[in-house]
């Protein structure tokens, strides 16, 4: 008895550490929330962060070009035999050893640029790298925001679908126990039977279908989020509520706000250094070079005793070197030929640009006019098909219309339903890309 009740409280116990746990699983996941989640997660998210650090580390690098050059050099000679010469002295040739057989010398050497208009362009260009990177880091964000928002969209279509199909199984069910009952009495025939038999197992594996569907978006969903797969997550239908009225449009758009047209921005001036980087070839450079060594030679290796015999001594030199390039085969002509080539192709790029988000959200305004009028009027055939499909069935009960006519408007009804739900569903991916368009797609986050 006593063990019984020991068992119950382990139960008690365990179902109250897990019962949080449980809840914690299931909460759902708003738009917002898994709009968050994706920008903390998202592989290419994260990449493009990464991307803006290896930035500045490039303006760090090149910095450095400009900055002072220091090498500290050592060396240690052994000469197993020492190089003679022979020297003419009054007519009497004799030869003379020079150096010792042990020599070391440790120096430091400096250089620094004072003109280079190479390296100053070269400064210009990786600040606008650095700007690059944190625009591509922006403009990754807005394309996974819209991935999400998109998946997110349609997972909840397909669970309504589903929501739809399970209503209808429950209807098919009772009109079955129905059929069955007058078959029993003989009041109907077999082939009704079978008939809605036949539709009830369609049902149902439209039904798996469906399921399976979800199951693919949600973690197609989960993957564009960057949250594992095996993740249990739950969606609100709030989210795909019934639309009433359009959005205030506008004439045209401000391009100026969106993250591409600043990235072409970005481009152009890039291109416009990289030229002047090539002009620059053209100047002469001007560095400072110094230098300090100090040497010693001995006969052995004593160099650090208190008796030794090394001879030291030190050595320095102050220099400047001017260098003007004068003629390399029309290398330099042809790299700013092939950089203006380059800038006149961000010229038709931009253009092609700037036309393609006009397009973008003129279509949005259209397909958002076009939705709302679809989602009106399949509201409304929606719901005509309900009354029709309740007064059929009512007529079927009473004997006044036959299986057949049940069935068509089933099928009917179930189509209705469908195709309103995927009116929603459009219209929400056309609002989408009109707060793209509008260089506003992060408010769905906030």
């Amino acid at each position: 008895m006593l063990r019984v009740k020991m068992v119950k409280l382990m139960l008690i116990l365990f179902i109250g550490m897990a019962l949080p746990q449980l809840v914690a699983a299931q909460q759902q996941v708003t738009l917002k929330d898994a709009l968050t989640y994706a920008l903390q997660n998202n592989a290419r998210v994260r990449k493009a962060k990464l991307d803006i650090e290896g930035g500045r580390y490039k303006v760090e690098e090149i910095r450095a070009q400009a900055l002072p050059q220091i090498t500290g050099t050592a060396g240690l000679t052994y000469n197993p035999i020492i190089g003679q010469q022979v020297v003419d002295f009054g007519g009497q040739l004799q030869t003379l050893k020079f150096g010792q057989k042990w020599n070391s010398n440790a120096g430091v050497q400096l250089s620094q640029q004072i003109f280079n208009q190479q390296v100053f362009t070269g400064l210009q260009a990786a600040r606008s790298s650095e700007e690059y990177y944190n625009l591509t880091s922006q403009l990754t964000e807005e394309q996974i925001i819209e991935l999400v928002a998109n998946n997110y969209y349609q997972v909840l279509v397909n669970r309504q679908q589903l929501n739809v199909i399970d209503t209808n199984i429950k209807n098919v069910k009772t009109v079955e126990k129905v059929i069955t009952n007058q078959f029993k009495n003989g009041l109907a025939r077999k082939i009704d039977v079978d008939r809605i038999s036949v539709n009830l197992t369609n049902l149902n594996t439209q039904r798996e279908q469906v399921i399976n569907a979800i199951v693919q978006l949600e973690n197609q969903l989960k993957f564009s989020m960057g949250m594992p797969v095996s993740t249990p997550i739950v969606l609100p239908f709030t989210e795909l509520t019934e639309v009433s009225q359009l959005p205030v449009f506008t004439d045209s758009i401000d391009l100026a706000n969106r993250t591409e047209v600043k990235l072409l921005d970005n481009q152009d001036k890039l291109l416009s250094l990289q030229r002047k980087a090539y002009v620059a070839e053209y100047y002469p450079t001007l560095s400072l070079s110094g230098n300090y060594t100090y040497s010693s030679q001995s006969n052995g290796f004593d160099f650090l005793s208190s008796n030794a015999s090394a001879i030291g001594f030190g050595s320095s030199a102050i220099g400047v070197t001017l260098r003007v390039p004068i003629f390399n085969g029309f290398l330099t002509r042809s790299k700013i030929r092939q950089a203006d080539v380059d800038i006149k192709k961000a010229k038709v790029d931009r253009l092609e640009s700037t036309n393609s988000l006009n397009l973008a959200y003129e279509n949005a305004k259209i397909q958002l006019r076009n939705n709302l009028n679809t989602i009106k009027a399949q509201k409304k055939n929606a719901d005509l098909a309900q009354e029709i499909y309740r007064s059929t069935q009512n007529n079927y009960n009473n004997g006044l219309a036959n299986l057949t006519d049940l069935l068509e408007t089933e099928n009917s009804l179930t189509e209705a339903q469908n195709s309103y739900t995927q009116a929603l569903l459009n219209y929400k991916v056309a609002e989408i890309q009109l707060i793209k368009s509008n260089g506003n797609i992060k408010s769905l986050v906030k």
